[in-house]
């Protein structure tokens, strides 16, 4: 029987290039809440757990595309501390749902 794979495997590879400076905390971020979670049963459960987690995580839903400010992912400069729901929803959930696709089968 094979050990249960874990989320964190799924979040080692890190896009680029980022939207916004806050994407990257909140990939990391989304790492650490998600990374000890074993694989769900089917892609939909992974990408509804996502949107569940972007949503605890930043306060609003994937659907809004604004960008929004989260104040811990917030270090100085310009855009500090945005997320961009765009690259979320239209990047990095589809990236994550692919590496689940094809680690899955594997």
């Amino acid at each position: 029987m094979q050990p249960a794979r874990l989320l964190a495997d799924l979040f080692d590879e890190r896009p680029a290039p980022w939207a916004l400076r806050g994407d990257p905390h909140l990939w990391r971020d989304m790492q650490a809440t998600l990374g000890s979670t074993p694989y769900p049963s089917t892609e939909d459960q992974l990408a509804s757990l996502l949107e569940q987690t972007y949503q605890q995580l930043t306060g609003a839903p994937l659907s809004s595309r604004d960008p929004i400010f989260v104040e811990r992912y917030s270090h100085g400069g310009m855009s500090s501390g945005y997320v961009s729901p765009q690259f979320w929803a239209e990047t990095a959930i589809p990236l994550l749902c692919a590496r689940y696709r094809e680690r899955a089968q594997a």
